[in-house]
């Protein structure tokens, strides 16, 4: 577990904030995810 970090991933629709652990060493880029919004109550896309 030392390559991995807590990221912050913000929803781009909402203000609903999810914190995931992701590796170091994997993710070079910006982190975009297609997660559940309880706020909005339907997937939306989540960045760092």
């Amino acid at each position: 577990m030392s390559q991995d970090h807590v990221v912050k991933i913000k929803s781009t629709e909402s203000n609903h904030i999810r914190y995931d652990v992701r590796n170091k060493k994997r993710v070079e880029k910006k982190l975009e995810l297609k997660k559940y919004d309880p706020t909005i109550r339907k997937h939306a896309i989540k960045s760092r």
